[in-house]
């Protein structure tokens, strides 16, 4: 079992989240009743939809982790999976994500961009110097 697939089981059982087909089309994904909150595109690679009020108050933190991308513009983040500890930091983060939709929401006439994979972006170095 992959790290991958070991997440998305764990996230499967969530009362809050549901299986999805990703709006990307790309792999595996999960959703609340707000949207989309996470693309499995690969067994390493996660975007996960965090809003973008909660990347900003958390860019410093993020960004000290070799385990996570932050595409500037995006409210997607890219987690690679490479370690169990990964894994457990997605699933922290996909409480963050699911408390950031509830209570942050985006504007009504702001239209959520596609997740990174989208912006053929996938686990790239970003410039987090405009966060």
């Amino acid at each position: 079992m992959t790290l991958a697939s070991r997440a998305l089981a764990q996230l499967a059982t969530w009362p809050d989240l549901r299986q999805a087909v990703p709006s990307c089309g790309l792999g595996q994904a999960v959703r609340s009743a707000q949207g989309e909150i996470a693309h499995f595109h690969s067994d390493r690679d996660v975007d996960l939809r965090l809003t973008d009020r909660a990347i900003r108050r958390l860019a410093k933190d993020l960004k000290h982790t070799g385990a996570i991308r932050i595409v500037p513009g995006s409210q997607w983040v890219t987690l690679r999976l490479d370690a169990t500890s990964d894994v457990d930091l997605l699933l922290t983060l996909v409480s963050v994500a699911l408390q950031a939709q509830q209570s942050w929401s985006d504007p009504v006439d702001r239209v959520v961009s596609g997740c990174n994979d989208q912006r053929g972006a996938g686990f790239v170095k970003a410039d987090l110097s405009g966060i």
